[in-house]
């Protein structure tokens, strides 16, 4: 039977999600794995992981993705739009290192117009799928245009009914295992995802998660990079 599968916040961590879709999940060309954004800067190797998403795609392999904020920023740095972009020299110069590159403007053409491309949000018949959230408070047609909030909320009052009764998966906020492995077991309304994966210090964050849609089992890859340069968070 065809599985699905939901993960977020990538953050370029090739081998650890290398690990979690050929080794924890074995995907298989039938199932389906959708992915929430965030797939570039702060880990060792953004350029490297795209390339491998276009890859399995490329191949046949059913791999949805969403658009998230560091995805967008990495757009406007490559038009010169750099204000928001990286939080140390240390994380820019590998970021664009992973590209080959000096300059965000000289990042190849086929990486940007693939992350051009990327939707702000995926609807399936049980779940809403969204990088950040939404502002609940908006009527839905304009809190589903919010692209701003879509991409970069980290607070909202989640509200089912203004998703047809729908549940939430989103990422964007780094939050401990213990917890979002606590919200799974309750089949929560609104569940985050982002188990921190690129923070390799931390031992309460530094997993992909990958959720099975229609078992509710957590699957997880603990970060197996190559020591790169990160804050502790």
């Amino acid at each position: 039977m065809p599985r699905r599968f939901a993960a977020t916040d990538l953050h370029g961590c090739l081998r650890t999600f290398r690990y979690l879709v050929e080794q924890e999940l074995r995907l298989l060309p039938t199932d389906t794995l959708y992915l929430l954004g965030d797939y570039v800067n702060k880990g060792p190797d953004s350029g490297g992981l795209l390339a491998y998403l276009m890859q399995l795609q490329d191949n046949g392999y059913r791999v949805r993705c969403l658009r998230g904020n560091h995805d967008q920023e990495l757009l406007d740095a490559a038009h010169g739009r750099h204000e928001k972009m990286w939080v140390t020299e240390a994380e820019r110069t590998m970021t664009l290192a992973s590209f080959g590159v000096a300059q965000a403007e000289a990042i190849p053409a086929r990486y940007l117009a693939w992350l051009d491309a990327l939707p702000y949000e995926l609807e399936l018949p049980d779940f809403v799928l969204v990088h950040a959230g939404y502002n609940f408070a908006l009527p839905p047609s304009q809190m589903r245009n919010d692209h701003y909030t879509m991409l970069n909320t980290k607070h909202f009052v989640f509200d089912p009914t203004r998703l047809a009764g729908k549940r939430l998966l989103h990422g964007h906020v780094p939050t401990p295992l213990g917890e979002v492995q606590a919200k799974v077991a309750a089949r929560a309304g609104a569940i985050g995802l982002d188990t921190g994966g690129v923070y390799r210090h931390n031992p309460e964050l530094r997993h992909l998660a990958a959720l099975n849609l229609d078992t509710w089992e957590l699957h997880l890859a603990e970060n197996r990079e190559e020591p790169y340069p990160i804050a502790k968070r």
